[in-house]
């Protein structure tokens, strides 16, 4: 399968579209085929050596978390999805999850079925931000049903539709 690995530690000329196994599913996993993944601050951070490249390794590996697509194969012990499934999550964050590929593997409580209304491109931009709102409006500022929120100067994810595309950093 196609995937962007990161060569080494740098800019993005050190992103690099190589052929690599595709992963197969263990017991509680599934196999994703990725339609769309999502491009958020710490996979540039990750790919020059900050963010969160302790857990990931050395390079080469493959970059990205947010992803969406559609449920190929599953491990065993699977009950939550079946063959054919839009799904979307950020499985194993901190860790390499490889989304910046054809195929991804991860336990399946890592991904949730895509809302009907809410196209790839969109799924594959939710993961991230709305896992970080959640944790600071509902779980760190405990709001609650009538309170009033002000959110400015909101910034993050852009989302990737194909694995070749690959973006430079933000100024």
């Amino acid at each position: 399968m196609r995937a962007v690995l990161v060569t080494r530690f740098g800019g993005p000329d050190v992103l690099e579209v190589a052929q690599v196994e595709r992963p197969s599913p263990i017991s509680t996993e599934v196999l994703v085929r990725v339609v769309a993944a999502g491009v958020n601050p710490v996979d540039y951070k990750t790919r020059r050596g900050d963010g969160v490249a302790r857990w990931v390794g050395q390079p080469p590996f493959i970059v990205g978390w947010d992803v969406c697509g559609v449920v190929e194969a599953m491990g065993y012990g699977v009950t939550r999805f079946a063959v054919g499934d839009r799904v979307f999550g950020m499985p194993r964050f901190p860790r390499a999850a490889g989304a910046y590929a054809e195929y991804v593997t991860a336990p399946s409580r890592q991904f949730a079925h895509i809302p009907k209304a809410s196209s790839s491109t969109e799924a594959a931009a939710m993961p991230l931000a709305s896992l970080t709102a959640w944790q600071c409006l509902i779980e760190t500022a405990q709001i609650r049903n009538g309170q009033t929120v002000l959110i400015h100067g909101a910034r993050g994810g852009h989302v990737m539709a194909d694995v070749e595309e690959i973006l430079e950093e933000p100024e």
